[in-house]
């Protein structure tokens, strides 16, 4: 590309973003097909937006996950349900149980640690940016999961995809 490349009239990094959010859907949607049962060592950490559109998670997550969250989907989950516009299910937040629905768009990170695969998509929530906090630790511990961060700073086997758009 040079400088006289014309902007897009096509929006490639969309489309792009739509069909690696894609992978999120048919990943679980494999996992309610077999029964609701992660196979092997799988297990998923997967972070949202709480506050973009379509998000449903209670009140007391929301207000300690004012900006972003990050579930993990490893033993204790139920009611695992996929549509084409995203899923919900069923978790444990300090023994307590809640039920989240969480719209595909409004995930910011998919990752298995188990296979060292995770995906990196853009926030669709307009102009908010990132902010640091801490993991939901959705009654994890005891199967001595992982940090999802580990190993993040390699680049190993996870795709970002951000395309820059020329000014």
């Amino acid at each position: 590309m040079t400088e006289d490349t014309p902007d897009s009239l096509i929006p490639y990094d969309e489309i792009v973003q739509e069909a690696l959010r894609a992978v999120v859907g048919r990943v679980l949607g494999e996992i309610v097909a077999g029964g609701s049962e992660l196979p092997g060592t799988h297990h998923f950490y997967i972070t949202f937006k709480t506050e973009a559109t379509g998000v449903s998670i209670p009140p007391h997550l929301r207000e300690r996950f004012p900006d972003e969250m990050t579930i993990v989907l490893q033993n204790k989950f139920w009611d695992l349900e996929v549509t084409d516009e995203g899923f919900s299910v069923g978790l444990s937040f300090n023994q307590i149980p809640a039920k989240l629905s969480i719209p595909f768009a409004a995930i910011t990170a998919f990752v298995d640690p188990a296979v060292d695969f995770g995906l990196q998509f853009q926030a669709t929530v307009a102009d908010m940016a990132p902010e640091e906090h801490e993991d939901a630790e959705n009654d994890l511990i005891e199967s001595g999961g992982e940090d999802p961060a580990e190993g993040a700073d390699d680049g190993s086997n996870v795709v970002t995809v951000d395309f820059g758009r020329k000014k």
